[in-house]
């Protein structure tokens, strides 16, 4: 085994490597970026090195500072975790010409199937299942487009190195191809420097089911079953499970077949997936599934294949990559229970899941592990007071739970996030609870097309109750006492009743309360009686004639209140503060998130419709296109090509609406 490891990643995976390599008694080193210099992981670390700046480019994509570092160091291996250099042979080559070993596979394996186009011809050769569709090298728009006729709509466009949703594009409209291989040769060539891409047959209703595999240097390869990462949004995995449901055992041995295949195929060293697509239109069966990818890495969604198999797959890594043989064989495993996983983003769901940032403030789990196995786990590469940056993907946690059957892991999953409390930026925690309750999921009915269909009542939020505003109006005054015998002289007052005015923000609007103290933590507000018991895990609140849990958070001028699984934000505004909250309106077309304009569509004086595409802005190696907010004249664009911006800047300028 190896003394000392360096981790060429950040964040959650960084800190999750970092647990396992301690507990093995090996020393670990941290890399850093400038945004990054406090960073959780780099806390954990027994030492760090800075790498250079902020930007991905500038740090965590430079191989060559990552070698100096380790070889600085002391450190025998690199481990690269997911993304980044993870699936680079040429820093996988590097590495071992600098004399250190790669935690993975070799460069040829990587090469294999870093491109899909070459992969696929590759899984051809191995007997492995393909969709169909044009892999080939020609990429004229024209060709392409005439291949994706022969195939059939609706067609998938996928960057032949793309990973992560990133370069993917649905066509069900022959006349959207030109527009959706553009946007997707250009997310190709920002996330992986390859603009080039594939056609494929998209299958209506499919399930997207990934198999574990794992191979020694002594030709030992073993599949760890299936995972089913279905509930998709724009090609991500939102919620991952092992095992899947409804698996028949029969396919479940053909998929694991095939996937150890392809790892043989390329001689496969160290953790991988093999992903596959599945008709989920009726019962799985054994002809019903294609060859998509294989991620040449340790994958997001690892910890439920963990929970189910009782393995620490960073632990598998590290063992094969020091030359040892895997501990377990085939005939070794077997599934044991229910798991199921859910992605924590800083993202806005109601503005089409934008990426977000901020600082977080409150940061708040249910009890748990973290990076180890257990009914709750709870796995983050961030720590409350910490900031979500624009330069870097924005995951706060993974959720992970065990159970004994899948009704029991979803009842788990919709519990515990439930319970996970998040103030400073917005998440994605209430559209994660509503999907873990949604009756086709409960019933195990997935695929990726889920989330699409059922996007309006999975995001619909009913308007806050009266309860809830009245809470945040005394938390504003904070006036509720810790000390119960002080909290029983609160409403006295020798010159008249304790009667206070207080202005929260909710949605825009302001709105007045007139708040009373009765006395002992009670207060009527614009005639709802509240009496709160303060408590170590929060408020336990008594109102007409209900008791309920209650979490009130307050930062700068903002207050979250958490209540059911709920967030409710309000703003208690400086009256002295001038209100912009008007400026440009709705002839202005501002930045939802900082990014970088990728291209600028409009010139001033063109005439557009309400809808049209204006910008577009990338941020977080994704795009977002920017749209008219109704019909009119563009009067001014303040921004172009490849201007860095920031978040609720102006871009463009409309001229002023007829009255």
């Amino acid at each position: 085994m190896f003394d000392k490891i360096l981790i060429a990643n950040r964040g959650e995976i960084a800190c999750r490597v970092i647990t396992t390599a301690r507990r093995l008694g090996v020393r670990t080193v941290a890399v850093f970026s400038d945004a990054d210099a406090g960073a959780k992981h780099v806390r954990l670390a027994d030492e760090a090195a800075h790498i250079g700046a902020s930007d991905v480019t500038e740090s965590y994509l430079k191989g060559d500072r990552i070698i100096e570092a380790a070889l600085k160091t002391g450190a025998q291996a690199i481990h690269p975790g997911y993304g980044f250099l993870s699936e680079n042979p040429q820093f996988v080559q590097a590495v071992a010409d600098a004399g250190l070993t790669f935690i993975g596979p070799s460069a040829d394996a990587i090469t294999a199937m870093g491109l899909k186009d070459a992969a696929k011809a590759l899984m051809v050769t191995a007997g492995v299942p393909l969709v169909p569709g044009y892999h080939g090298a020609d990429q004229d728009a024209a060709f392409l487009s005439g291949e994706a006729d022969k195939i059939g709509y609706p067609v998938l466009i996928k960057a032949r190195a793309g990973g992560g949703g990133k370069g993917m594009r649905l066509v069900e409209d022959p006349a959207d191809f030109g527009d959706a291989l553009a946007a997707a040769q250009r997310e190709g060539q920002a996330s992986f420097g390859d603009p080039a891409c594939l056609i494929e047959k998209y299958i209506t209703h499919p399930r997207h089911i990934e198999i574990q595999v794992c191979g020694d240097s002594h030709g030992n390869v073993i599949h760890l079953f299936e995972r089913d990462c279905s509930l998709q949004r724009r090609h991500q995995k939102v919620i991952e499970e092992a095992p899947a449901p409804d698996m028949p055992d029969a396919v479940r041995a053909a998929m694991g077949k095939a996937a150890v295949e392809a790892a043989r195929a390329i001689n496969y060293v160290g953790a991988g997936t093999v992903e596959f697509i599945v008709d989920g239109s009726g019962p799985l069966r054994e002809d019903g599934f294609w060859f998509m990818e294989m991620n040449t890495r340790l994958q997001v969604e690892h910890p439920v294949s963990e929970a189910i198999t009782g393995l620490d797959f960073v632990e598998l890594q590290l063992r094969v990559a020091a030359g040892e043989a895997l501990p377990v064989q085939q005939e070794d495993l077997t599934i044991n229970g229910w798991s199921m996983e859910a992605r924590v983003y800083a993202e806005d769901v109601p503005k089409g899941f934008l990426p977000a940032t901020g600082t977080l403030h409150h940061l708040s789990f249910p009890n748990g592990t973290a990076f180890e196995r257990g009914s709750v786990r709870i796995d983050s590469g961030v720590d409350q007071g910490d900031e979500i940056s624009p330069f870097y993907d924005p995951m706060i946690a993974k959720v992970i739970v065990h159970a004994p059957t899948r009704a029991a892991a979803a009842s788990l999953m919709a519990s515990t996030l439930k319970d996970c409390r998040i103030a400073g930026c917005v998440t994605n925690v209430e559209f994660l609870t509503a999907l873990a309750r949604h009756d086709g999921f409960r019933r195990g009915e997935v695929d990726t097309g889920l989330i699409a269909r059922d996007l309006e009542a999975l995001t619909a939020r009913e308007e806050g109750d009266a309860t809830t505003e009245a809470l945040a109006a005394v938390a504003a005054l904070d006036v509720v006492d810790e000390n119960v015998g002080w909290a029983a002289m609160a409403g006295f007052r020798t010159w008249g009743p304790a009667a206070h005015s207080v202005d929260l923000m909710n949605g825009g609007d302001v709105q007045t309360h007139r708040v009373t103290l009765l006395g002992a933590n009670s207060f009527d507000v614009d005639g709802t009686v509240l009496t709160i018991a303060p408590q170590p895990s929060g408020w336990r609140v008594t109102s007409e004639g209900q008791t309920f849990a209650a979490h009130v958070v307050r930062y700068d001028n903002t207050l979250a209140v958490f209540r059911d699984g709920r967030c409710d934000v309000f703003a208690v505004p400086d009256p002295l503060a001038q209100d912009t909250a008007e400026a440009g309106g709705s002839d202005a077309v501002t930045a939802p998130m900082p990014g970088v304009v990728s291209q600028v569509i409009a010139a001033a004086g063109d005439m557009v419709a309400k809808g049209d595409p204006l910008l577009i802005l990338e941020a977080m190696k994704m795009e977002h296109t920017l749209r008219a907010p109704r019909d009119g004249t563009v009067a001014e664009v303040m921004c172009a090509t490849g201007d860095q911006v920031s978040d609720g800047i102006i871009l463009l300028q409309m001229d002023p609406a007829d009255d």
